[in-house]
């Protein structure tokens, strides 16, 4: 997938630091500078919305349609809840056991062909095609890096997959843990106050490298909030 040229720099520098050592089977990497200060940095600069989608979304089935998709300089972003995605690889905290609509498969794959690991892998869940909201032509890819901001704390994640067409605010098992939210597939989650921010054109390589997903959301954010 290409890459804007203004986001080059950005990836390259992911690919060229030596790979974190949690970044495909060790605990989520939680953002080193993705505290409460970093936090507040990033709500205050997309305080407001732009609403780009064409209508809003539920949080859950039943749920009021009251979250818009909103957009700004090179970010889409939605405030939702988080409910717990734990599909892809099976794992000891996410199957069929655990969660009783487990699926073993992700919208998007990792360099080998496999499906991501919800337990290991940051990923965020996008909307599946529907008239309200195209991600993809919103430049939100799969791989694409999202920050998860939650209570003082940001996580930086991968777009891994996609989900019900008019439903919106899911996240993986690591990207909950990684937020301090119970990550429990059945009992987990959060009711509200999780922001999505979803850096334009951005992409991560590779998609399951949560260290390279660390190192490009830090870049990113600093240039986001510096107005670049």
């Amino acid at each position: 997938m290409l890459v804007p040229a203004a986001l080059a720099p950005v990836l390259l520098t992911a690919l060229a630091a030596p790979p974190a050592a949690a970044d495909e089977s060790g605990p989520t990497v939680v953002a080193e500078e993705g505290g409460p200060t970093v936090a507040a940095a990033l709500l205050a600069k997309i305080r407001g919305c732009a609403q780009i989608s064409k209508g809003r979304y539920r949080a859950d089935d039943g749920a009021p349609a009251n979250i818009p998709v909103c957009g700004g300089k090179g970010v889409v972003h939605f405030k939702a809840d988080l409910d717990i995605d734990c599909d892809g690889r099976p794992s000891s905290v996410c199957n069929k056991r655990t969660d009783p609509y487990f699926q073993p498969t992700t919208a998007f794959q990792d360099a080998r062909g496999r499906h991501l690991d919800s337990a290991k892998l940051p990923y965020v869940v996008v909307p599946g095609a529907s008239k309200l909201w195209s991600h993809r032509d919103s430049k939100v890819w799969g791989g694409g890096l999202a920050a998860v901001v939650h209570r003082g704390k940001v996580q930086y994640a991968v777009v891994g997959d996609t989900g019900p067409a008019d439903l919106i605010g899911e996240a993986s098992y690591a990207t909950a843990r990684g937020l301090g939210i119970n990550p429990h597939p059945v009992r987990g989650g959060a009711a509200r106050d999780v922001t999505y921010i979803f850096f334009t054109g951005s992409e991560v390589k590779p998609i399951e490298s949560a260290g390279a997903a660390q190192r490009m959301g830090a870049e990113l954010t600093r240039r986001f909030l510096a107005g670049q």
